[in-house]
């Protein structure tokens, strides 16, 4: 895989320890610059104090889920919205227009292969 370029802020949104851990693990070794959350109310606060370029959502979190923040991310200015890459087990068609609609950038499913995923990443980190 390619390095990143510049160190790239990531944040990864799931409640989940084990992948939180998976993802931190593989996107450091990558040379993203990561930090975490484990709902959305967590990862709006991250999003204001740290301002990642991408964001790892899952949907189904306590508190306030993956679908909630999408909708809250539409609130701020277009230049303050991190790409999003959702990572989910929900993989239904209405659930990934659901995520079209919202403005998702990318739609992954659980369980994920870390390569297809480090993939879909390094292409919007390339794209943005």
């Amino acid at each position: 895989m390619d390095r990143v370029p510049k160190r790239q802020r990531v944040l990864v949104v799931d409640d989940e320890p084990q992948v939180v851990f998976v993802l931190e693990l593989a996107l450091g070794s990558e040379g993203y610059d990561v930090c975490t959350a484990r709902n959305g109310v967590e990862a709006m606060a991250q999003i204001s104090a740290k301002h990642p370029q991408l964001m790892v959502l899952d949907v189904m979190m306590p508190r306030m889920d993956g679908w909630s923040v999408m909708r809250e991310l539409a609130k701020l200015p277009a230049e303050e919205r991190p790409r999003v890459v959702m990572v989910t087990a929900l993989a239904s068609g209405s659930d990934r227009a659901t995520a079209a609609e919202l403005g998702v950038d990318a739609y992954v499913t659980k369980p994920f292969d870390m390569d297809e995923l480090l993939g879909v990443i390094h292409g919007l980190q390339k794209a943005s």
